[in-house]
């Protein structure tokens, strides 16, 4: 499989389906067959009009979005996207607010690179722009960085995590959401030990794989089912010529959505026959909640190999983070070294992906930080997107999120931050 023509030919088969559509559409739009009462020919309009939109964002990286938001005043405050860190893999960006004095919650929010895009922490971003000083870890699509650029794998990650933690300071406060979550402990432990000034004050880690094998899901079952020459043979594959990356191995981002799509392949296809039928209707809008949501679900990227392969055996396999036996450029990252930085985990009771128990390990590996500074939540009825991006983040564990950074903060009130931490003694025990 680590040859340029098959990625081609998954390229050439994602452009050919998005052209069927573009021209299903055209050619059942064409006015001559206004006169037909048939109702399939609106129906091949809609097909392709779903079709079209579908295989052509795949290809495409979704925009932020974030014009402005709304202050404490009423006005509206432009918001400027700032590169504070520029590196060939990732980039650190803050979300800067005009005309907004800089707010005292400083929030590192590590953004997953599993497929998707940094956007698609978006809503998760605007519900924490209103109140903090946020910053964002935005990985490039491997597919465009050049092979002159190096590997990148686990312990680059986690290094490039180190290098963004000190950047922004020892007043910051680290949200992970999934992926991130184990090699972000990882990256405080590394701080702790190495820099102690530069630590975070507080992190919150969202449904992520810290344990695997605490809750085996479909995900960790594939994991110990497929051998690394197998999964090296059948996902790998090297970048195309027709970008900058060429010759780059990868994980194409094109098989990964394979992968999350059969994991939910019978609620995928009823929404897709949904919006054909409300297309052919006249009831869908360009920004409706389907094209919102499958907009950004569809928006793919590749993987670097080294990354990919890294992942499944040293955190997967291996499970070095849950073992405590991680390693990086050389020295092991003894997680018991975080004794001061505050840690929180978040699950979702009906997560498919990251199942309860696998995030909320990472308290038992803080062996060397008190009860009072650690704290967990499980979200009754929430799935993996819900915890960070859907209803129970907005109305539940956003506002708790809040109240562990301000717990947790250096000029939080002694007196407000004593019932949050018997809370978290509690959640944790």
């Amino acid at each position: 499989m680590k040859y340029m023509m098959t990625y081609d030919l998954m390229e050439s088969a994602r452009n050919t389906n998005e052209w069927i559509g573009a021209t299903a559409k055209a050619m059942a739009n064409y006015p001559l067959f206004a006169l037909s009462m048939n109702p399939a020919i609106q129906l091949t309009a809609a097909w392709g009009e779903v079709m079209e939109r579908s295989f052509a964002r795949m290809v495409d990286k979704p925009d932020w979005a974030v014009r402005s938001i709304v202050g404490t005043s009423g006005q509206d405050h432009l918001v400027d996207l700032v590169k504070v860190v520029e590196r060939p893999f990732g980039d650190l960006i803050h979300f800067s607010v005009r005309r907004r004095d800089p707010m005292k919650r400083k929030v590192l929010l590590v953004a997953p690179m599993s497929g998707h895009y940094a956007t698609l922490l978006r809503s998760t971003l605007k519900s924490l722009l209103i109140d903090c000083e946020v910053y964002v870890t935005d990985w490039h699509n491997a597919r465009d960085i050049p092979v002159s650029a190096g590997k990148f794998d686990v312990e680059d990650y986690t290094h490039y995590l180190v290098d963004f933690m000190r950047e922004l300071g020892p007043d910051t406060h680290v949200i992970a959401v999934c992926q991130p979550v184990p090699l972000a402990l990882a990256a405080t432990a590394y701080l702790a030990a190495e820099d102690p000034d530069a630590q975070p004050r507080s992190l919150t880690l969202i449904g992520g794989p810290v344990d695997p094998d605490a809750a085996p899901t479909e995900v960790t079952d594939f994991g110990r089912r497929v051998t690394m020459g197998q999964l090296e043979h059948s996902a790998i594959q090297r970048v195309g010529f027709k970008y900058k990356g060429a010759g780059r191995l990868v994980y194409p981002g094109l098989l990964q959505l394979q992968s999350f799509i059969s994991m939910n392949a019978e609620r995928h296809s009823k929404a897709f026959q949904e919006q054909i039928i409300r297309v052919a209707r006249d009831e869908a809008s360009d920004y409706d909640a389907h094209n919102r949501f499958y907009d950004e679900y569809l928006a793919v990227m590749d993987m670097p190999a080294e990354f990919y392969l890294s992942t499944v055996e040293r955190l997967f396999k291996n499970g070095e983070i849950a073992k405590n036996t991680f390693e990086v450029s050389g020295k092991r990252v003894d997680i018991s070294a975080i004794t001061r930085v505050a840690v929180m985990t978040v699950e979702g009771a009906n997560d498919d992906i990251s199942a309860p128990g696998q995030c909320i390990a990472a308290l038992d590996l803080c062996t060397g930080l008190p009860d009072s500074k650690k704290a967990s939540h499980v979200e009754p009825g929430a799935g993996h997107y819900g915890i960070f991006a859907g209803k129970s983040w907005r109305l539940n564990i956003r506002p708790l999120v809040l109240d562990f950074i301000d717990a947790n903060s250096g000029d939080a009130p002694q007196e407000k931050a004593k019932p949050v931490a018997v809370a978290a003694v509690k959640a944790a025990s």
